[in-house]
């Protein structure tokens, strides 16, 4: 059965095998196959670039600054399906870049987000809304095994994990026995 990857996470910090089994056993199970858990509903503020919420094919990985990671998260997407903005922004670039389309959005918090591979509807320095049509997922290319949106989110020159803040931040561990 395929795991949640904090739990791991949490092992290789130091947390008890025994901490991580009991987490890994009350984690809500994958459906059948490689893919993820459909996605959480958002926390205020923001919402999800995709309307039914999509399952989660792969997530946040920066192993460091200038080494192999994937650095944002893509989610199960149909060709020509609405991608939308997760929060309130200026179109900071709308078009293509090595071959795919791009959308990135700045938002008034200093962060930026990405979309891709994307057929924009917007262009750059139009004001976008929470939820607003950026554009519709692009056929091809793709880096994806199935037809996905690659969500992205920079401040400044960092990377940050788009999952934890569509979900409300990261995982917490609670004590055995805690509701």
């Amino acid at each position: 059965m395929p795991s949640p990857a904090w739990p791991l996470a949490a092992l290789s910090t130091g947390l008890s095998a025994g901490l991580v089994a009991a987490v890994l056993a009350t984690a809500p199970a994958a459906p059948p196959g490689d893919a993820a858990p459909a996605a959480a509903p958002a926390p205020a503020g923001w919402s999800w670039p995709l309307s039914p919420l999509p399952r989660v094919l792969r997530g946040y990985d920066e192993v460091g600054r200038y080494a192999a990671g994937h650095r944002g998260a893509d989610l199960a997407a149909a060709p020509g399906q609405p991608v939308l903005a997760v929060a309130a922004g200026s179109v900071a670039f709308a078009g293509p870049v090595a071959g795919r389309g791009v959308v990135v959005v700045a938002h008034a918090d200093g962060s930026r987000t990405t979309y891709e591979p994307v057929v924009a509807s917007v262009a750059a320095g139009q004001a976008v809304q929470r939820s607003g049509v950026l554009g519709a997922v692009a056929a091809a290319p793709a880096h994806c095994a199935l037809p996905c949106l690659h969500l992205g989110l920079r401040r400044g020159e960092a990377y940050l994990d788009p999952l934890a803040r569509l979900r409300g931040g990261a995982p917490v561990l609670l004590p055995l026995g805690r509701p």
